[in-house]
């Protein structure tokens, strides 16, 4: 991708990995469409436009009761904030035409990959799905990288940018994790007797990934939130639901503390700047 509007690109030219990659109408439209298919697919997962609810879907093995790491229904509602911050991105994105910070195709790849994900899901393909979902954490983090080590230009890129692709990556990295329970529930491993004690140490797994985030991104708050967010419904669900589990709540809920007060300390720590991601 060109690094300004002065960038010379020559006609057909191979620019981040596509052919007609560096022209902005192409990515700004591809992004657009792009995004559109996903919120359809999103709908179609949600139960409407024929499709079967995920909770329903796959035999119901990523419903809230399905395992000790699945967050309660309530969670699922940030994707609605998600969706619309990404909605906020792919209209934002039309004045940005050099994309210098190259993520544009990027987001591009995660959109695929989400509507991908559901498509997999309606299938009942829960294996191929942590195949999927794993794909769309490593995008999202790659993502992440090239936010944190460029500068956001003006505070709202700060907020459609960098928040919105916080928000995502975090959610992720908490569904990737519930994603493989729910996959390895259904080819038949529950943990046994020691199932709570496999829950706990994932959610230290998510709690020290969420501090790495943190450090990393000297504070972004964002991505914290969405950690925390899925965390705390983990642990709304162990404690009220079905299959219950202190043990799993007080993990979740010890790991949701951890990952706010090191983004706090990180993000007093990294001093003031002029325009920082959020």
């Amino acid at each position: 991708m060109p690094g300004s509007t002065g960038d010379a690109v020559r006609p057909g030219s191979v620019r981040g990995g596509m052919p007609g990659a560096g022209s902005p109408r192409l990515r700004q439209t591809v992004v657009s469409v792009v995004f559109i298919v996903c919120v359809l697919a999103s709908f179609v997962g949600s139960g409407a436009f024929g499709g079967t609810p995920i909770a329903e879907a796959a035999d119901g093995l990523l419903s809230s009761e399905a395992t000790l790491l699945a967050p309660g229904s309530g969670a699922f509602a940030i994707w609605s904030v998600i969706y619309a911050a990404l909605g906020a991105y792919t209209v934002w994105q039309w004045t940005d035409a050099a994309d210098p910070r190259r993520i544009a195709w990027l987001v591009v790849a995660s959109l695929v990959l989400n509507a991908g994900w559901i498509a997999v899901v309606q299938a009942g393909a829960v294996l191929l799905s942590v195949i999927v979902i794993v794909a769309l954490l490593a995008v999202l983090a790659e993502t992440f990288r090239r936010l944190v080590t460029t500068r956001p230009r003006s505070r709202v890129e700060a907020v459609v940018a960098d928040g919105t692709m916080g928000l995502y990556l975090g959610w992720v990295c908490v569904a990737t994790c519930a994603n493989i329970a729910a996959a390895l529930r259904g080819a038949g491993v529950d943990g046994g007797s020691v199932a709570t004690w496999w829950a706990v140490v994932v959610l230290t797994v998510v709690a020290a990934l969420g501090v790495a985030l943190a450090v990393y991104g000297r504070g972004r708050l964002a991505v914290a939130a969405s950690i925390v967010w899925g965390l705390g419904w983990i642990a709304a669900e162990r404690l009220n639901g079905t299959p219950g589990s202190d043990a799993t709540a007080v993990a979740a809920i010890g790991g949701a503390v951890v990952v706010a007060f090191v983004t706090a300390a990180a993000r007093l720590h990294s001093g003031p700047m002029p325009v920082r991601g959020f």
